[in-house]
């Protein structure tokens, strides 16, 4: 056998450790993350109270908050890559 068709642990890496991996290289993925979590669930329990806003409204207007937090997410952690990146020079 060639050892092109080696197994190696890097290549079946599970997603939680993969999580903590981008965690540590991007501090903003855990922010993101509870953002779009917090608004998703959030969305979920006004559902029961959106009175006469109709369904597809309330949850274009959900999707735009949570996908709000990710970008500034991104955002941010572009920045901040930016900044160490210049810092450094």
């Amino acid at each position: 056998m060639s050892s092109d068709n080696q197994w190696s642990a890097d290549e079946d890496e599970g997603q939680l450790s993969q999580l903590i991996r981008k965690s540590r290289d991007s501090p903003f993925v855990p922010e993101g993350i509870a953002g779009f979590t917090t608004v998703g669930s959030y969305g979920l329990y006004k559902l029961k109270y959106r009175r006469d806003q109709k369904m597809s409204i309330h949850l274009i207007h959900m999707r735009v908050a949570a996908q709000g937090f990710v970008v500034r997410a991104v955002t941010l952690g572009n920045l901040l890559n930016l900044y160490l990146v210049f810092s450094c020079l």
